[in-house]
């Protein structure tokens, strides 16, 4: 599974389970650091779009920033993030089976760190993958991630001995992989609410349902995506009829 990151964090979450892990691509955040640091706050609420105390707010993060820091102060990724997502994952009561298997099946994009594990030490930071920051020598943080995010999802499927993606995340970071050169058969869940005479997706109600399937296949254990069709949270059923190749709807 992927999932896309918040624009929220949380500074300091009361759980900090056993065998956290570190980044795979934390050079490559180091890079991008060191470029951030540059920054006044006033050029990050430029360039990220973003008020100034957020600006303020990030720009003391990006200084304050340091590899070092994350054996120490390192939070783990899947409690970090906040919003409307991970609320429906609600990361903070799954047990400790859950995490393990979590750890292996599930990674979050990232603009900052490019894939996450569940147990990954992050430090907080606000970054968007399809926002106006481009590191140098790159066009966008597109190009300077997509190679790396492309071939760690590729190890993770070969790891995991079959070739299927379950697409929880945005089309924002959903474009951060290379679809050509990843082997994988895609899965997007698509969540739709009774709207008049059809169904729409309601932005909001769309992103808690993706944390809540992401939820529903690690506490299930979820092996054969066809498994994937049993969904029922919320009021949400599989709606065959609306579904059509890898695009799966659930509608309420």
């Amino acid at each position: 599974m992927i999932l896309s990151p918040a624009k929220t964090m949380q500074e300091n979450p009361d759980r900090h389970p056993e065998g956290m892990t570190v980044p795979v691509f934390l050079e490559k955040t180091e890079v991008l650091a060191r470029e951030l640091k540059k920054f006044s706050a006033d050029t990050l609420s430029d360039v990220m779009k973003i008020n100034p105390a957020l600006a303020q707010l990030n720009y003391g993060r990006f200084q304050q920033w340091d590899v070092a820091k994350h054996e120490k102060a390192g939070i783990p990724a899947l409690l970090s993030y906040q919003g409307e997502v991970f609320r429906g994952l609600d990361a903070a009561s799954l047990g400790a089976e859950d995490l393990r298997f979590a750890q292996e099946h599930l990674r979050i994009l990232s603009a900052f760190y490019g894939v996450l594990r569940p147990l990954d030490r992050v430090l907080p930071y606000r970054l968007e993958m399809g926002g106006r920051f481009s590191p140098e020598g790159f066009r966008s943080l597109y190009d300077f991630w997509k190679p790396a995010i492309t071939g760690a999802m590729a190890a993770a499927l070969a790891e995991q001995g079959d070739n299927v993606l379950v697409n929880l995340a945005s089309n924002e970071y959903f474009k951060s992989l290379d679809k050509k050169n990843l082997p994988a058969r895609v899965i997007t869940p698509v969540f739709k609410e009774s709207r008049g005479n059809g169904f729409k997706v309601v932005t909001v109600y769309a992103k808690k349902a993706r944390g809540l399937m992401a939820r529903f296949i690690i506490q299930n254990r979820i092996s054969h995506p066809d498994e994937m069709k049993l969904f029922e949270e919320a009021g949400y059923f599989f709606n065959d009829s609306l579904s059509k190749g890898g695009e799966w709807v659930f509608t309420r």
